[in-house]
């Protein structure tokens, strides 16, 4: 089976800065792929040249057998994107900009797919609060639920949940989960609570200083780096470099 967007050979440099040197992995239906590494890792980059945002100075990258830098507009229809670093119009309420959007990518019936996505993340009830009144995890998960307006195939999402309560790390890793594995789609991301992403991804990505020093299925780099657990590997594979 055709996976959903596979990655050969990427490499980015910023001046005299190598960011990213010849990293290549799959993603298919089912799979929730965690990026892990330190600061300036190139963790962001990496997402960035998959958005399209950024072009790789070298490297393929294949979403559906289709080629990003060839067919970005199609491609981008089906591959949502939510950060921390990304803010909405704060003049707007949550329903408002959520309406904008739901133009913008065309998503039929928008007035019941976002009651549905609001209730789904529990916002409803922030529906008509001014967008800049929310707290930062209320923003965050707003911008889950904007991601998701489309209904896409693959999920690109950076520190997804940074911002959030306990008991909202938890609800949202859920979410994910049963995203991938009822609904069959694909999820990359990034973050830094480690116990937290380890409970939802299959998948696993190690990056330091741009290079890949790890990556295939949890259990299985879990086995080639003789550890139990995210936190042991990462630290036998950063040693004392931390986020």
């Amino acid at each position: 089976m055709e996976p959903l967007l596979r990655v050969k050979g990427l490499y980015k440099r910023f001046g005299k800065k190598e960011v990213l040197q010849n990293i290549s992995f799959e993603v298919s239906r089912g799979d929730i792929l965690g990026i892990i590494g330190p600061n300036g890792a190139g963790k962001s980059t990496l997402l960035y040249i998959l958005l399209g945002v950024i072009s790789p100075d070298r490297g393929e990258i294949y979403y559906f057998g289709k080629n990003l830098f060839k067919e970005r507009s199609f491609i981008l229809k089906k591959v949502g994107f939510a950060s921390q670093y990304v803010s909405l119009p704060y003049s707007l309420t949550v329903k408002e900009n959520l309406m904008v959007f739901s133009h913008l990518y065309e998503v039929k019936e928008p007035e019941k797919r976002i009651d549905e996505l609001l209730r789904v993340f529990k916002l409803k009830e922030k529906e008509r609060v001014l967008t800049r009144a929310l707290s930062s995890g209320e923003m965050m998960r707003l911008n889950l639920v904007r991601a998701s307006l489309p209904d896409p195939e693959i999920l690109l999402l950076d520190e997804p949940t940074a911002g959030l309560d306990p008991e909202y790390v938890k609800y949202v890793g859920d979410i994910l989960k049963n995203r991938a594995e009822k609904e069959g789609k694909a999820i990359i991301l990034t973050s830094h609570q480690l116990g937290d992403l380890e409970r939802i991804i299959n998948k696993i990505l190690l990056l330091k200083e741009g290079r890949l020093l790890g990556y295939g299925h949890l259990k299985e780099v879990f086995k080639e780096f003789s550890v139990s657990h995210l936190e042991e590997l990462y630290f036998k594979v950063f040693g004392d470099v931390y986020f």
